[in-house]
């Protein structure tokens, strides 16, 4: 099919997913922040979404368009706005990996991994969880002695050594070189087809939106509202040069404000 289809029908694998029930649903009916001596600021109207097991669902929206509110009222960090987010996010099991890996420069790569989880779990065994994200080797060292790519596999093995059901990405791949994105990348879909964990990614980068998740999000600028939910109708694998331009080139034309040529 054409590009031009993509909103339309389902990514290969996503009608098993579409009939899932969801793991989390989001409903913001309106968030406006309310500061002293100044005006009211309407972040976001009328965005709603639904988040399901084994599928990768980016979020893309212009800088200041509401996003990372968005992430916080989903992660359950706050609660004063209008809508719903079901079942409460605490009891769903989400983790969060921001683009700061925020690790204890005092602390190695083992202990900054095994403090991100409670302290009942601490002891269990993460020999797996290393292995996947090729950290063994290093979990002795300090942080200072990794790149910044290693340092995000690092948080990345934080957040999945909770075992989450939802996992929360926020500009996860930026400003890091080629090589070290497309490892990352590659680490974040091997986590779904593994552990069937739930994906969502905040973006600019259309173009490994493109690559990787069975869904785009499109959000309006401020107050942000969602304008598109857009299935991508072919498996990753098969996704060519070709198909990703002609994709790419159809969503900028209908989205202009949020999808660049």
């Amino acid at each position: 099919m054409s590009a031009a289809g993509a909103e339309f029908e389902p990514a290969a694998g996503a009608e098993l997913n579409a009939a899932a029930a969801p793991l989390l649903t989001v409903r913001i009916d309106r968030k406006v922040y309310r500061r002293a001596r100044t005006e009211p600021v309407e972040a976001v109207r009328d965005l709603a979404f639904s988040l399901r097991p084994a599928e990768i669902t980016c979020l893309i929206g212009p800088s200041g368009a509401g996003k990372t509110t968005t992430l916080r009222i989903l992660l359950g960090l706050d609660p004063d706005f209008e809508g719903a987010v079901t079942p409460d996010p605490n009891a769903v099991g989400i983790a969060m990996v921001f683009q700061d890996p925020r690790l204890l420069p005092w602390r190695t790569i083992e202990q900054n991994v095994r403090l991100g989880l409670p302290r009942e779990r601490r002891g269990r065994d993460l020999d797996g969880v290393f292995e996947t994200l090729g950290l063994t080797p290093w979990r002795g060292r300090f942080p200072g002695a990794l790149s910044l790519g290693m340092q995000r596999r690092v948080a990345l093995a934080r957040a999945l050594a909770l075992e989450p059901r939802v996992l929360v990405l926020d500009e996860p791949f930026v400003s890091l070189d080629d090589n070290a994105a497309a490892g990352l990348r590659a680490l974040v879909v091997e986590t779904v087809a593994q552990r069937r964990t739930s994906i969502l990614m905040v973006t600019h980068n259309v173009g490994e939106a493109l690559e990787i998740a069975d869904r785009l999000l499109l959000v309006s600028a401020r107050p942000a509202h969602l304008l598109a939910a857009v299935p991508l109708d072919r498996p990753r694998g098969q996704r060519d040069r070709s198909f990703l331009e002609a994709t790419r080139a159809d969503l900028a034309g209908r989205f202009p404000g949020v999808i660049a040529q």
